[in-house]
This record gives structure tokens, sequence and C-alpha cells, in this order.
């Protein structure tokens, strides 16, 4: 079985999540493999704007269930240093020194959404899902979700969509704001072709330049976020909830919550 990420260098580069029979579910493997992606890419010379994206039918499904039915065996302290370290791998893609677009021909779901949320723009398709379902599996958001959510669609509907956990389609994603364009599946490689042709014509030393501006109010921010995440997770992953969740995935079932 090949690598569950891979990385095409070029001056248009591709971050691909390759574990379709999961959905590419994020594990830590992925997570290693992202963070040396990114090295490269900022090691590279010719590369000018980065496409993330998923194959098989989920851009990506959330964390993987796996691991978190490990981590609900695991000390509090051991969480939190763990979860911090997941978080950081993913999110070095925040540190890409170029654009970089998320490319959602499918769910990006949890982990998933908070890593298409990582990217400078989100082009989805109509019948994409999206959504921050942690608290639906007993989990208070992670992965910098509680940051980069209100930062891109609002407070309001960031809170919205964090208590409730519900799931949208691309067509009410763009409508928020959520993603900057949701088309139909089958023109979603157009537009963002597009739109990368576009930034290839751009001056490529502004570009970065712009982007570091845009992204410094984020960076400033950041760890705070993480660190308050989790620890919260952390005591999360020891609730009867959270193994009500890991019970009910397993069963194929709707979890009943008690809140202990």
């Amino acid at each position: 079985m090949g690598k569950p990420l891979r990385l095409e260098l070029g001056p248009v580069a591709r971050i691909v999540l390759d574990r379709p029979e999961k959905h590419n579910a994020l594990s830590v493997e992925m997570g290693m493999l992202l963070r040396a992606a990114v090295a490269e890419i900022n090691a590279s010379e010719e590369t000018r704007v980065v496409v993330v994206q998923g194959e098989g039918r989920a851009f990506c499904a959330g964390g993987d269930f796996d691991i978190i039915d490990a981590s609900s065996r695991q000390a509090p302290e051991e969480n939190r240093r763990a979860m911090l370290e997941f978080y950081g791998s993913f999110l070095s893609l925040l540190r890409v020194r170029v654009p970089t677009i998320a490319r959602i021909h499918g769910a990006a779901v949890g982990a998933g959404l908070a890593l298409a949320l990582a990217c400078d723009v989100r082009f989805a398709a109509n019948e994409a899902k999206l959504g921050a379902n942690f608290v639906r599996v007993g989990l208070h958001p992670g992965m910098g979700c509680s940051l980069l959510l209100p930062h891109v669609v609002g407070p309001a509907k960031a809170a919205e969509l964090i208590y409730t956990g519900q799931l949208i389609d691309g067509t009410e994603a763009a409508r928020i704001g959520l993603v900057n364009k949701a088309l139909p599946a089958g023109t979603l490689e157009t537009e963002t072709s597009g739109v990368v042709e576009q930034i290839l014509k751009a001056a490529p030393i502004a570009v970065m330049q712009a982007k570091a501006t845009l992204m410094a109010r984020l960076w400033s921010r950041l760890d705070e976020a993480l660190s308050r995440e989790a620890s919260a997770q952390a005591i999360d992953f020891g609730t009867e909830d959270l193994r009500e969740a890991v019970a009910a995935f397993r069963a194929g079932r709707t979890p009943t919550f008690a809140g202990r």
C-alpha cells in the first residue's frame, strides 16, 4: 500500500490526501507527510501556488476514529500533548509561503474542514458536505477550527455551525462564505485551474508578501487557540459521551449522549 499523502511538486504543486478507503481520514502518518511536504514546497523556488485535494469520494472525512478510540484509553496529559502535535502537523499548511487552494469535491468534515480552512481559497462541489461536527462525536472543536471558522464566516455563524455540528452542502457553504464558490462537480477542476492561472500571472514576490500580511493575525493567535482546544479535548477523551460516540460509529448508529 502506498503512502496516505503525496506531494506533486512543480510551479503548481498538489498535496493529495490519498487514503480513499478511509475517506481520507487524517492519521498521524499523514500529518508527518504533510509537514514534510510543506517544508519541501517552501524550499522550492519554482512553486507559485498549491492545490490541496483528496482521492476517492471525499476531500477529508475528519480525524481517524482509530485515533479517537485509542485516545479514550490514555491519560489526559498524554492526550493533550498528542493533540498539539497532531494539530501542528496538519496546520503546518498555514505556513506555506505561497497561496493554497482547497479543491473540495466531497465531504470536508471536522478536522477535514479545518484542513480546508487552513487554505487561503476554497472551491467546493455543490453537493459536497461540509461541517464542524466535533460535538456530534463528543469533542470540543480541534485542529484550529475554533479560530479558523470564525475567521472565515464570522463569530455568529461559526457558533451556529460549531454548537449544532450540522453539515451543509457546497451551495450553502458558498452563501455563507465558508467557500469562495460552489460549482457542479464536473467544473470544479476547471474553476480551480482558472484561479491558479490568474495567480501565476501575478508578481510572485508581491503575492508571497501579501499572503504573509493576510496570515499575520492568524499566526499571532494560533498557539493560544490550539492550547485551549487540546486541553478541552484531553478532558473529552475521558468522558462517557466520547465512548458512546465511538461505539455508535462502530455500530453504524446515532449516538445518544448523557452529558457524562
